[in-house]
Parts: C-alpha cells; sequence; structure tokens
C-alpha cells in the first residue's frame, strides 16, 4: 500500500500539533495546576495514542494493517468480556467469538461488502445462541445471548469498519486511498474529543447527558461538533475526494456519533461500576477506553461515504 504525498504531509502537520498541545498543556499544567489541566494532559497523551497506532496501521502494508486493526478489535473484545459476567458453560460460545475476527477482517481485507456487513449481525448473532442451545443450561441464557452478541457488534463489527475504510479508500478515494480516508476519520474523531472537552471548560453549565456523564455539557457538545466541523471542512478536500461542504457535513456526523460512542461506552462501565475497561495503558485505562468514540464513528462514516461517493449519489 503506497501512501500519497497528501496522507504524509497531513501525519507531519497532526504531529507538529500534537507537539503544541503538549506544550501547552505542560505549561498549563505548570502555571494553573488543577484537575482540568490533568484531564487536558491525559486526552493529549490519549490522542498521541490513538493517532500513534493508526499511523501505523495507515503507513504499512494493507495486509498487515489489517491484521494490526483486527488485533486491536481482539484486544477491545477480550476487555469486554473481562468486565462482563460470563457462565462456565459458555467458553466454547466466547471462543468462537474470538474466532470471528479473522473472518471478520478477512471480509474487510478482502473488500467482500455483502458478507462484511451480514456476517457478524446476521450469521453470527444466530450461530453463537444456537451454541447455547445445545448446551441445554437456559438460566441465564438470555442475558448471556444478549450480551456476548452486542459486545462482539460493539467492537470487532464497529471497529472492522476501519479496515473496510482502507479497501473502499483505496478503490474510491483517489490519490490519498484507504490511508487518506482512515486519518481523516481517526484525526477527526480524536480532534472532536479535545474539542467538546475544551469548549465544555470553557463555556459548559448544563450537563447534556447527567445520568450517564454528568462532565460532558450541552455546549461542549455544540461547540465542539461546530470546531471539529471546520476541521474537516479544511482536511476533508485534502484527504478524500469530498468537496469542502461534504467534508463539513462528515465532521459534524463523525462529531455526533463519535459523543454517542463515548457515551455509550461510558454507560456500560457505569453499570458495571467500573472506571476504566481495562489497565493495558497505565494511567489511561484500556483499549475499549482509547476507541470507544470509534465503535460508533467509523460503521457511521464509512457507511456515509459507502452512500454518497461509492454508490455515486453526491
Amino acid at each position: 500500500m503506497s501512501v500519497s504525498e497528501h496522507v504524509w504531509w497531513a501525519i507531519a502537520v497532526i504531529f507538529a500539533l500534537l507537539s503544541l498541545a503538549s506544550l501547552i498543556a505542560y505549561r498549563l499544567s505548570n502555571t494553573r495546576p488543577g484537575r482540568s489541566s490533568d484531564e487536558l494532559t491525559l486526552r493529549i497523551k490519549s490522542w498521541w495514542f490513538m493517532i500513534g497506532i493508526f499511523t501505523v496501521a495507515i503507513v504499512i502494508d494493507r495486509a498487515i494493517s489489517t491484521i494490526f486493526l483486527g488485533f486491536i478489535a481482539y484486544l477491545a473484545l477480550k476487555e469486554y468480556f473481562s468486565l462482563i459476567p460470563t457462565r462456565r458453560i459458555d467458553r466454547i460460545v466466547i471462543l468462537f467469538a474470538y474466532l470471528s475476527v479473522p473472518v471478520q477482517f478477512y471480509w474487510a481485507h478482502t473488500g467482500w461488502y455483502g458478507m462484511f456487513v451480514i456476517f457478524i449481525p446476521v450469521w453470527m448473532f444466530l450461530f453463537l445462541p444456537m451454541i447455547m442451545v445445545f448446551k441445554g443450561q437456559t438460566d441465564g441464557f438470555l442475558k448471556a445471548a444478549g450480551t456476548v452478541s452486542w459486545g462482539l457488534m460493539m467492537t470487532v463489527f464497529t471497529l472492522s469498519h476501519a479496515a473496510m475504510m482502507l479497501t473502499e479508500g483505496d478503490r474510491h478515494n483517489g490519490t490519498a486511498a484507504g490511508a487518506g480516508l482512515l486519518l481523516f476519520l481517526v484525526f477527526t474523531a480524536q480532534f472532536n474529543d479535545v474539542a467538546q472537552f475544551t469548549w465544555g471548560k470553557l463555556t459548559g453549565k448544563k450537563a447534556i447527558v447527567p445520568g450517564v456523564s454528568p462532565n460532558k455539557t450541552r455546549e461542549g457538545f455544540i461547540g465542539g461538533a461546530i470546531t471539529t466541523m471546520l476541521i474537516a471542512a479544511l482536511t476533508g478536500p485534502y484527504l478524500t475526494v469530498m468537496p469542502l461542504l461534504w467534508s463539513a457535513l462528515a465532521g459534524i456526523v463523525i462529531a455526533m456519533a463519535g459523543f454517542v460512542g463515548d457515551v455509550t461506552m461510558s454507560a456500560v462501565k457505569r453499570d458495571l461500576n467500573v472506571k476504566d475497561s481495562g489497565g493495558l495503558i497505565p494511567g489511561h485505562g484500556g483499549i475499549l477506553d482509547r476507541v470507544d468514540s470509534l465503535t460508533y464513528a467509523a460503521p457511521v462514516f464509512l457507511h456515509f461515504f459507502y452512500y454518497f461517493f461509492v454508490g455515486g449519489r453526491a
């Protein structure tokens, strides 16, 4: 997979911005120490992590990139299963869930769109409860079937859209190809997270979902979405085939979807009474904590792009 000059320049600019943001956060932590500066520093470090791992996924061979992204999805699924209560009898079911990861990413890598969109939502959705039925234990059946299927959807299926983005981008995204499309998504989603946090701290008054994430405000959401829309409008025409207005619309779509993914995972953790999904990244939680916004943003943006620019409707 050859990476275009557009992508290399975009990566250079992103890392320059990250370095500047890190310097600002460091200065704020020294001059205005407190919870807000600590949270900003944490989010910037998370941004470094996310941009870093996806840059690796973007610049290497597409087959290796797909394996790498599949490994991220596997870790997310593993963290999910470590959080939820499972029945001992369902070990074989969980094994089949893990085995679905390489299969799903194979469909993404080969670009077999029909199998990609139905393998987990249809075939695994039907197959896993069937295995539970033949095990013969009905106590907790409904809860087990629901939590396993939902977890597979929210980790493996959603995140596999990042790999599909590389494939479809190589086919339909001009000179920037799949690398440009994926970089646009990841940068926009991560920028939205920082923008919503910053606007929330500066102007936030009214919590948008107080029962789930009381620190997220309407003002932060709106300010972040508008800022993300403007950034997407600037970067989209450079990294994708989308013109300025379509790029701006994509920015709003990613901002909204990323927010929903974030608060959905917050609801899961609050229900399970845990702060982080794991401890893989010391001080920053687990993989699920870092990719929560992408669980919604990746599929929503891919199908947005597929419908309007692959289907020839734009």
